[in-house]
């Protein structure tokens, strides 16, 4: 390991023993900042909120916004929190499971479980969660700093899933794992790269959407669950969720299964919906009309 990435592991450490709460209060006033300074990603963040609540008026929005803004600073500090920690101590963060018997009964029918976890709540205490039950590959871009890997496999120790690229040999991997009754992890909300996604709505609006997870259902008969760990309030921890997958996410039409998809992450987004990665410009693609830029920029109060 390079000595700085070293060195900023055990700045993780010494910072992982203050309490969560008190990590979260920093986010919170980082999220706050951002909002205030009017950083770029507070204004996509409006930008999303107007498309994806457009019936609320301006106060109820700008409400909503200061929350998604106060959520998006605490995911950042918790990490120091779940990285710090270790994957196994971290795992005491979790206080309730809700679905845990559709992921016992999905690896139980070993015809393979493919899990599709959003940008929302914290995802990284997912992947320990869900690899202290299984063995887990998930599909993966690799960080823009190579030494930032390192950091990942030394904070996540044992429970470290098998991490594969998003390229044709990692994708055979996966259907390799599922096809031995394995489980895989995608992120469902990931924009695919120009020509490789479909377009189908998501909060109402066309936003370019992943084929590779539906293939992988279809082609498999892969049981298919969404799962996100929900950041409760006051520093008391996390409760993670497992739902069902929307019918019709295996559907041969990838505008069927595609629809399905997004359906399913919208699904758990409400469930917690402030905790969801709204700083991504998850409505910009090829072919599109951006609401972030240019002429069909929205106008948000």
């Amino acid at each position: 390991m390079r000595a700085d990435i070293y060195l900023l592991y055990l700045l993780l450490r010494l910072l992982a023993l203050l309490p969560l709460r008190a990590l979260h209060g920093a986010g919170a006033l980082i999220g706050r900042l951002m909002l205030w300074r009017g950083a770029r990603a507070a204004d996509v963040t409006a930008v999303n909120l107007a498309v994806t609540r457009p019936g609320l008026s301006a106060e109820a929005r700008r409400t909503l916004l200061r929350g998604a803004m106060v959520e998006a600073g605490k995911s950042v500090t918790e990490i120091i929190k779940v990285w710090g920690s270790g994957a196994t101590r971290a795992l005491g963060l979790v206080r309730e499971v809700r679905g845990g018997e559709l992921f016992d009964a999905a690896l139980a029918a070993g015809k393979g479980v493919i899990i599709a976890a959003p940008h929302l709540g914290c995802w990284e205490l997912l992947n320990y969660w869900l690899c202290s039950r299984t063995p887990m590959a998930i599909l993966y871009r690799p960080p823009r700093i190579a030494a930032v890997e390192q950091l990942l496999r030394k904070v996540r120790g044992a429970l470290a899933p098998e991490q594969v690229r998003a390229e044709g040999a990692g994708v055979r991997t996966l259907y390799k794992r599922l096809a031995a009754g394995g489980a895989v992890g995608i992120l469902p909300d990931q924009k695919p790269r120009a020509g490789e996604g479909q377009v189908a709505p998501f909060f109402g609006r066309d936003a370019l959407t992943m084929v590779l997870l539906p293939r992988l259902a279809a082609r498999t008969g892969a049981t298919v669950l969404f799962a996100f760990a929900e950041r409760l309030p006051r520093g008391k921890g996390f409760r993670i969720h497992l739902l069902p997958a929307p019918a019709g996410l295996d559907d041969a039409d990838l505008g069927v299964a595609c629809a399905a998809l997004n359906r399913g992450v919208e699904d758990c987004v409400e469930r917690a919906f402030t905790q969801y990665q709204w700083q991504y410009k998850r409505y910009s693609a090829d072919g599109l009309i951006s609401p972030y830029d240019g002429p069909g920029r929205i106008a948000v109060d």
